[in-house]
């Protein structure tokens, strides 16, 4: 996906969440989100208006500001019960005024102005990407939380998929956490198929470093699912005994016990 695309892709995804708060203001932000333990649905949209705000300060200046609360969820609506609908259209506008501000300011200084991330070259064009996905997997955990639908454009899905798996190899984890080497063994292969596009996704363990690819090639296991579902797996949105699984299961828990952001 291009860089205008991720900039759409804040926006886009910034209404439909705040398009799941209807109904009962205090019984709907105060649903708790079970994929994100101990925050409610008030606390997690604000948490992403927050996230916009603090990227919008990384876009103009190349990294966060230095006494961020922008993404504390902990002082918004910890009790909504007292919450009214005005307090929700409040909620609404704040998101999407912040969504629009950040893909604004995005679009303004261009996808290669440098900023502080423990990535190689990292650009504004890496906080593009990475605030389209964030916005649209915490419109999961909404959807999720209030058993709604959850529906994404396979080539959003698919590109969530590529930076979970390209942020999910990154070296540096090697340096924060010694123990992900731990990973690392022969025959350590996994496979993830798109039953409904039919892409594939392998990561093989088999070296001195995370190593993922397109290439369909055999594994130890491999996982079968709809597109959406591999996401929402790989994010532990969804179980893995809702996928098809064939060959080392074991090794699939390991991965993503030992794999996880987001």
């Amino acid at each position: 996906m291009e860089f205008e695309r991720h900039c759409d892709l804040v926006v886009e995804q910034a209404e439909l969440l705040v398009g799941h708060l209807s109904g009962n203001a205090g019984e709907v932000l105060g649903t708790a989100v079970a994929s994100c333990p101990g925050w409610n649905v008030g606390q997690l949209v604000r948490h992403v208006g927050g996230a916009h705000r603090e990227a919008t300060v990384i876009a103009t200046t190349g990294e966060a500001p230095p006494d961020d609360d922008f993404r504390d969820p902990t002082h918004w609506y910890s009790n909504p019960a007292g919450c009214t609908a005005a307090d929700v259209d409040e909620l609404r506008d704040w998101v999407i005024s912040g969504a629009q501000e950040l893909a604004k300011t995005l679009r303004e200084v261009g996808p290669d102005v440098p900023i502080v991330m423990p990535i190689d070259n990292p650009t504004t064009r890496f906080t593009a990407r990475r605030m389209g996905h964030e916005t649209a997997m915490h419109r999961a955990d909404a959807a999720l939380a209030l058993g709604l639908p959850y529906v994404l454009d396979a080539d959003v899905t698919a590109d969530g998929i590529d930076e979970w798996m390209e942020l999910g190899a990154l070296p540096l984890h090697f340096e924060v956490h010694p123990w992900m080497r731990e990973l690392l063994g022969p025959g350590r292969t996994l496979k993830f198929q798109a039953t409904d596009v039919g892409t594939t996704w392998c990561v093989d363990l088999t070296g001195d470093a995370i190593v993922w690819h397109h290439d369909d090639l055999p594994a130890a296991v491999t996982i079968s699912a709809p597109l959406t579902d591999l996401l929402l797996l790989l994010y532990k949105r969804r179980p893995i005994d809702g996928a098809r699984l064939e060959g080392d299961t074991d090794l699939l828990t390991y991965y993503l016990d030992r794999v996880s952001f987001g």
